[in-house]
């Protein structure tokens, strides 16, 4: 009974261990020490976090350097990411930056609309009338790594999530052949791209 009773004794003080040591790394991992000059703004985009997400999480306090402030859970994984990061990159390459945050934009935007799946790769790897929706997935250029640009765009896309004008497709007027894709209402043009709802 003694040997029972310290096994009991012993497993719960694993149990408690184990979640002290688990809720120290998951603090450690969602607190951000605010440096000076640090904005809500460059924070989410440098964490590539909603700065909604960011400034609600905190309440709306005034950033103070060296406090602590909290990080909300990413809504994308890395893998997410890095596999937006090499759309962009794929799709941008030789566009300005802001044409690189226009086209992860349409990625994020797609996704959060019913009219598209509703994950990232979903989004990337959707097949529309026998066709790719994105050429770099049908050429493999998909598969090359992103620059740090392009990483950068992902991170200013996400921390842009929610504002700007909800545009869903990007073409290139002077290659594309689809009548369609013209038919849409323009919501900005970002060098060689036409970006449309």
């Amino acid at each position: 009974m003694k040997k029972l009773k310290k096994l009991i004794v012993a497993a719960g003080l694993m149990v408690s261990i184990s979640a002290f040591t688990l809720t120290n790394q998951t603090e450690a991992a969602t607190t951000h020490t605010i440096q000076n000059g640090e904005t809500y703004w460059n924070i989410a985009k440098g964490f590539g976090l909603p700065v909604t997400n960011v400034m609600n999480a905190n309440n709306n306090k005034a950033l103070i350097a060296g406090q602590a402030m909290t990080l909300p859970n990413s809504p994308y994984t890395a893998a997410e990411k890095d596999l937006m990061a090499r759309l962009v990159h794929a799709e941008a390459v030789g566009e300005p930056y802001a044409g690189k945050v226009a086209v992860a934009t349409v990625i994020i935007n797609r996704v959060r609309s019913a009219d598209f799946p509703n994950t990232v790769r979903g989004v990337i790897y959707q097949i529309a009338n026998g066709h790719y929706a994105f050429t770099p997935v049908e050429n493999g250029q998909i598969n090359q790594p992103a620059d740090a640009a392009s990483k950068r765009a992902v991170n200013e896309a996400i921390a842009l999530t929610g504002k700007g004008n909800g545009s869903l497709f990007f073409y290139n007027p002077k290659t594309s052949t689809s009548s369609w894709i013209t038919s849409r209402p323009v919501t900005v043009r970002i060098g060689n791209h036409v970006f449309a709802r």
